[in-house]
């Protein structure tokens, strides 16, 4: 894929029946959009209270597997009403690909099969969750003082929800007592803005409004663990890599900034900014929302000025970019689970699907994540093996600040 051929990766487009209104007030956002875990739904918070469940493939989207299609084709579309808001948007139960080669507990493997499931968090406080299959509204949780701004189902099959609210806490729900069983995690400075699970759940990362620090937390014994700092600028998204052994920040100020750290150790192993040579309009050109691919090769984040940009692990420059914008864009972007597409949301209500670059993972890199996800960088560095071999396993090969020059500019000195 060659940087800036917007024309050549963009897929197809949904477009909200309701335009955006003219005095500009909002609720007409798409917010958040999330594939199911098996691939074959598509959620989209179209704006004023609605989230659309589409079928996916689309129907003008290309797919080369015909069992997919034939799945697919007995499933249908459905419009849910949420009465508010949409803010966030979670498929459960759902299950790692690592946890999944790593054979996960039987308990686990039989709730993974149970019923799809989706949360809508809402802008007063709510979370209502669905049948996928019907479109029957099961249950509402109620208990957060302020928009459900982020979402996430536990990676390892069980109907555990983790939640983050504009009332700066996080809660961490059983549904398989319809929420009756719910954990309080307080300590943010303000609202929590993005929430994320490692693939093994043992740890949640969370980032809040205008605090430069990442809080983790203990998913086992639901407390506060650390804080991970270093930064200059606001933190507003986090995403674990498939084998939790890094975790990508998204920050920004007058320009944005991408961190990656060992979320063991905390060392900030990777940082990429933004192009100093672009000439933005009075230097602010806010990230919204960063996501690692399926692989765990590729990061995908989205910026104020470019609908998505896609960049592979040490590499210089992105191997995938939009040309740059005059208005309002990105808010959230997603990967399919089985690669190939990332789709992101926008300010006017906007979907568009995105065609990814082609990577085959190698066998070092596909051996490195099955290790990662089972032991902690400490055991890393504790094994008798040579010191380039465990900086391969951690990362630290990587290890290095960069500015992230688009497409037009990475020739110059």
């Amino acid at each position: 894929m060659v940087p800036g051929a917007s024309a050549d990766a963009l897929i197809t487009e949904l477009k909200p029946i309701r335009p955006p209104p003219l005095d500009g007030r909002a609720g007409c956002e798409t917010w958040s959009v999330q594939f199911s875990p098996d691939g074959e739904y598509f959620a989209w918070s179209l704006g004023h209270g609605i989230v659309k469940l589409l079928v996916w493939p689309l129907q003008d989207v290309e797919q080369n597997t015909p069992s997919v299609l034939s799945t697919t084709a007995r499933k249908r579309e459905r419009m849910l009403d949420c009465g508010h808001t949409v803010w966030s948007l979670a498929f459960g139960p759902c299950t790692s690909k690592a946890a999944r080669q790593a054979k996960v507990t039987r308990e686990s493997c039989d709730q993974s099969a149970a019923t799809l499931l989706l949360a809508t968090g809402l802008k007063n406080g709510d979370i209502k969750v669905w049948e996928v299959a019907t479109g029957h509204l099961l249950f509402n949780l109620s208990g957060h003082q302020g928009v459900v701004r982020d979402m996430v189902f536990t990676p390892n099959g069980r109907l555990t929800l983790v939640s983050g609210s504009r009332d700066k806490t996080l809660r961490i729900w059983d549904l398989t007592t319809a929420g009756k069983n719910v954990h309080v995690l307080s300590g943010h400075t303000s609202w929590v803005y993005s929430c994320c699970v490692s693939p093994d759940c043992s740890m949640i990362a969370s980032v809040c409004r205008g605090n430069p620090r990442v809080y983790l937390w203990s998913l086992r014994s639901h407390t506060f663990m650390r804080n991970l700092q270093g930064f200059s600028m606001f933190l507003v998204s986090c995403d674990f890599s498939p084998d939790g052994a890094l975790l990508a920040t998204a920050a920004f100020a007058t320009v944005w900034e991408i961190a990656i750290f060992d979320p063991y150790s905390g060392d900030c192993l990777v940082t990429l900014r933004d192009c100093s040579y672009c000439d933005h309009e009075m230097m602010n050109t806010p990230i919204r929302a960063v996501c690692f691919s399926t692989e765990g090769l590729h990061l995908a984040f989205v910026t104020e000025d470019r609908a998505i940009r896609i960049w592979e692990l040490g590499q210089e420059r992105p191997v995938m970019e939009t040309d740059v914008l005059h208005f309002s864009n990105g808010l959230c972007c997603t990967f399919h689970p089985q690669g190939g597409v990332v789709a992101t949301g926008t300010r006017d209500g906007h979907v568009k699907f995105w065609r990814t670059p082609l990577l085959v993972p190698s066998l070092s890199h596909l051996s490195r994540m099955s290790l990662r996800y089972n032991i902690s960088t400490q055991q890393v560095m504790a094994l008798p093996i040579p010191n380039k071999i465990k900086n391969f396993l951690t990362y630290r090969n990587l290890q290095g600040a960069q500015e992230a020059r688009c497409g037009v500019h990475s020739t110059c000195d």
